[in-house]
């Protein structure tokens, strides 16, 4: 009888025991789980995709527009953090940003996205074509990143560089950069994506020599900011920041 009344007293004090641990155990994932949503809840993904005017040729890693919209971002909102991912080189055609992009493994879930490309199509006398051709599927591509919602996505127009020493006021040059920038924005109309224009900024470079980096042929740091003017109440509203 003794013996009995011990058994019973040891299986509730197991059974006691595991009930605890579990409610533990429970406790503890609802707080590692509560944490990480509010984590989350703060990171923005940010995706530039193009060439040197993306990356920023000859003016510094802070200066390029993609950094100058982060760091917009944050001061006007005081965001936790912004990730950005620039997947630009200087002298890329939308064949080589195509190319980079597979050879990456790029997520899709950006909650913005820019493409700027096609000048060195226009450049290098690459076939008008090739361009008719790959920038839909940039734009495929690059709506895929943003989780499908084109509404996250900017595309900018290509500058004019025929309005630096390089282009010395070749009006070949812009006539040809027109080309490609009104194929950009009807494609871009007739899907519904924004399309922001900033080629008149940069065919100011001629009388305002501050408007062109050092290396005679590149948008500056200020003309970088002049894009960011028109770029950042955009931004601001796709993502839902105001």
């Amino acid at each position: 009888m003794h013996l009995n009344k011990i058994f019973k007293k040891s299986y509730f004090t197991i059974i006691l025991f595991l009930i605890i641990c579990c409610a533990n155990n429970n406790d503890f994932e609802i707080i590692d789980e509560e944490v990480f949503e509010d984590t989350n809840a703060d990171v923005l993904k940010v995706l530039s995709l193009g060439d040197s005017y993306t990356i920023g040729q000859s003016v510094c890693e802070n200066c390029k527009f993609p950094s100058q919209l982060v760091d917009s971002l944050k001061k006007r909102n005081n965001l936790l953090e912004i990730e950005l991912n620039v997947i630009a080189t200087t002298g890329w055609t939308t064949t080589n940003l195509i190319n980079a992009i597979n050879n990456q493994d790029l997520d899709d879930n950006y909650n913005f996205a820019t493409l700027l490309i096609g000048v060195n199509n226009q450049y290098q006398n690459i076939p008008f074509s090739v361009y008719e051709k790959e920038f839909p599927d940039l734009i495929q591509i690059a709506t895929t990143a943003v989780g499908g919602n084109k509404e996250k996505l900017v595309v900018l127009s290509i500058p004019d560089y025929a309005f630096t020493p390089f282009g010395n006021g070749n009006t070949t040059i812009s006539e040809e950069i027109k080309k490609y920038n009104d194929y950009a924005k009807t494609y871009c109309e007739n899907k519904n994506i924004t399309f922001l224009n900033i080629t008149d900024i940069t065919q100011e470079g001629l009388t305002n020599t501050s408007y062109v980096a050092n290396d005679g042929l590149h948008p500056s740091e200020e003309a970088y900011s002049l894009f960011i003017e028109r770029l950042l109440p955009i931004a601001i509203q796709k993502l839902n920041l105001q």
